[in-house]
């Protein structure tokens, strides 16, 4: 490419994807490149793409054929878990000018310099047992939150998941590090950082020159709340099984970290959980989730639920959500089983039909409402800080001049604009 010109960017998938995109992002600002909305004409495209479900796939190709409507000059650039995982597959899509796995991702600036049009299909991968660098990111839409990426990659072998074939081994920022962003954004006036990660739970794991790291996650919580000055904190998503009580027992006494957990579950069935290859049952679940709910019981609860997976019977079924049920959560998410090449899982029968699959998915999701609906009106009356957004929302999003915020637990609330509310932390009576 001859000289810097325009780029757009789109990210499907989790929050650790939007991470990344952004910091894609400022990269390519700093040497130049003007940023576009995705639906705008421009020079570039980038997708940052997952591959969690077959959707995520699809939306994929959707989104390389309208670019080629849009604007069939531009170069179209797939990087992220897809990209990863099935590079050749993606080259094969008419309009892809360049495919970047997992090592190459943040070489972007570089890879676009030797792009020529018309050329054939670049792919830049390779096998993902050579990734193991880590590279720090954060995603900042407005200066109110922050989603900062500090673990990447997963040890795990869970029999549904893709993730370790497409994000590598469980790997970390250093605590100094993450310390250090987190005092950078808190001086650009950022009020909250919600760190993510693939394992979060796992941070600190593997080795450096060498030797094996000595950090760990609960380390990197407190190194946060003693030492920055960022006044709120989330963790974004924890497994069960590394969510040790020392973690839970020292947000209930911090007055930085949210009383917000997201733990994922998958499946309240002990038989389909030993399916799945998880590394908790049931019991450890419930016995977590009742000591959040022991020591702070205005606490937000949500939990992660696959329904449809290979070998859930009905029984096992109704057992998950009896167990749901019975659970002190606030919310759910739910995720249809989708087959991923490679798993496990392709192995377990029976096979759940799609039709059955989509009926479960329904009755799990108005479980949530349910559960979010009740979790809302226990706090309804009682005063609680809540964070504002710093932009004005349009009329299109949600209505002519309103903030958006979140409690300390998690529960949104919408007020008309007032510019002394943005990104600040009033006390608010939830009503």
């Amino acid at each position: 490419m001859s000289q810097p010109r325009s780029v757009a960017f789109h990210t499907l998938g989790c929050k650790l994807n939007f991470s990344e995109t952004s910091t894609l992002s400022r990269q390519l600002e700093q040497e130049g490149f003007e940023k576009k909305a995705f639906t705008d004409k421009a020079d570039i495209y980038v997708i940052n793409t997952c591959s969690v479900t077959e959707n995520a796939d699809k939306e994929c190709r959707q989104l390389v054929r309208r670019i080629q409507r849009l604007a069939p000059e531009s170069f179209v650039v797939i990087t992220g878990c897809y990209a990863q995982l099935k590079p050749v597959e993606i080259a094969e899509i008419p309009g892809v000018d360049l495919v970047l796995g997992a090592a190459e991702k943040f070489n972007l600036v570089q890879h676009l310099a030797s792009l020529t049009k018309g050329d054939a299909t670049k792919i830049c991968s390779c096998d993902i047992e050579d990734v193991n660098g880590f590279h720090a990111s954060y995603s900042v839409n407005d200066r109110t939150r922050t989603f900062l990426k500090v673990q990447d990659g997963c040890d795990y072998s869970c029999t549904f998941c893709t993730i370790p074939m497409a994000r590598g081994k469980s790997r970390s920022d250093r605590i100094e590090n993450v310390v250090a962003q987190a005092q950078a954004l808190s001086k650009n006036g950022v009020k909250e950082i919600v760190l993510t990660g693939i394992n979060l739970g796992d941070f600190g794991k593997g080795e450096e020159g060498g030797k094996k790291k000595e950090e760990n996650f609960f380390d990197l919580v407190k190194a946060l709340d003693q030492t920055t000055d960022i006044p709120r904190y989330r963790i974004s998503s924890i497994e069960p099984n590394l969510l040790t009580n020392e973690i839970i027992e020292w947000v209930a006494q911090s007055n930085k970290f949210m009383p917000h957990f997201h733990i994922p579950l998958q499946s309240g069935s002990d038989a389909v959980l030993k399916l799945m290859q998880r590394r908790y049952n049931s019991e450890l679940y419930k016995e977590r989730v009742g000591l959040i709910k022991k020591i702070m019981p205005h606490a937000c609860i949500g939990v992660d639920v696959i329904v449809g997976s290979p070998g859930e019977t009905e029984a096992y079924f109704k057992e998950s959500i009896d167990f749901l049920h019975a659970l002190d959560i606030a919310y759910l998410h739910v995720f249809t089983y989708s087959e991923r090449a490679a798993t496990k899982a392709l192995d377990i029968k029976p096979i759940v039909p799609i039709s059955i699959r989509q009926e479960r998915n329904k009755i799990a999701r108005n479980l949530s409402y349910q559960k979010l609906q009740y979790f809302t009106a226990q706090h309804l009356g009682s005063t609680r800080k809540v964070l504002f957004e710093s932009i004005k929302h349009s009329k299109e999003e949600m209505g002519d001049g309103l903030l958006e915020g979140y409690t300390d637990n998690y529960i949104k609330v919408n007020t008309p604009f007032k510019a002394a509310y943005s990104n600040q932390i009033i006390d608010w009576t939830l009503a």
